[in-house]
């Protein structure tokens, strides 16, 4: 089967488009495993509450810049409060602790999603209506959009983790926790802050993606799972390596549908796991050491 050339561009432009929102996705969740060495199994429903809020807002206000910030800001001070509340008594103990914890933390947040919002899918109209022609079609904006705003919030938070003071706090306690709280730098609010910026994350890419796929209880099971595949093939706790992994295999899966139907193509991602495993269980985009 031959694939006219317009049609395999227009694949490799939305699995770039989809490989950045993954990418939010996968930035938060390898953010908090890096720093806190906690496998956060309710990141999906924080992406999830994430699009359940920006929606709210934007039916409210028609403000989607304010549904996207007051969206991130709320989750980021629910994170705060779970970290807090739910996480911080559990450091130090058996990670399996806090992989049932935050996995006991996931069903009460989607069964709340569910008791508040209902079974019903919800659907919401893209923010920027415009399209551009490409080739023989005619490309959403909208699209193009949400790749350039995660970017740049990827962007803002490696830059914020290479200059800023509580960056530099938060780079001290991943080197080591016990020096850094001999040196005055508060570990516990370290703590808390991650947590809350990884979830910040989630609920950012909850709205920009909620458009394009609607928005319902169960939403975040789906992204947890792609979210860890990227994870683990970047590099745990490779910010860097997780944005690249989320477009490499969102490119593959984009490719693979053009044989495949979309839902047999999410295979491919379960293959590249499998296979980094085997042959470097480390990550495919962690830096080899000299």
């Amino acid at each position: 089967m031959v694939i006219p050339w317009e049609l395999l561009v227009i694949q490799l432009l939305n699995g770039v488009i989809i490989g950045m929102i993954l990418a939010l996705v996968a930035s938060g969740l390898t953010l908090i495993f890096g720093i806190m060495d906690v496998v956060n199994f309710a990141h999906g429903e924080l992406y999830m509450l994430g699009a359940y809020m920006g929606t709210t807002v934007m039916l409210t206000t028609g403000n989607f810049w304010l549904a996207l910030g007051g969206s991130a800001l709320t989750i980021a001070a629910l994170g705060a409060v779970v970290q807090v509340t739910a996480l911080r008594p559990l450091l130090g103990r058996d990670p399996l602790t806090t992989i049932l914890a935050t996995f006991g933390i996931s069903l009460v947040l989607q069964n709340y999603a569910l008791w508040q919002y209902g079974p019903v899918a919800r659907k919401i109209d893209e923010p920027f209506t415009g399209q551009f022609a490409l080739f023989h079609l005619q490309f959403p904006w909208y699209r193009v959009v949400i790749a350039l705003l995660s970017a740049a919030i990827i962007l803002a938070l490696w830059l914020f983790m290479k200059y800023g003071k509580y960056g530099i706090w938060i780079r001290a306690t991943t080197q080591d926790r016990v020096m850094a709280a001999a040196m005055g730098i508060p570990v516990p609010l370290v703590y808390t802050m991650v947590f809350a910026i990884g979830s910040a994350m989630a609920a950012a890419s909850g709205v920009l993606y909620a458009p394009l796929v609607g928005i319902n209880h169960a939403m975040g099971l789906d992204v947890i799972l792609r979210a860890f595949i990227v994870v683990v093939v970047g590099g745990m706790g490779n910010l860097a390596g997780s944005v690249l992994a989320a477009i490499f295999i969102s490119l593959l899966e984009a490719l693979a549908s053009l044989w495949v139907s979309p839902a047999q193509a999410v295979i491919v991602s379960f293959i590249v796991l499998i296979l980094t495993l085997l042959i470097r269980p480390t990550g495919l985009f962690v830096p080899t050491p000299k």
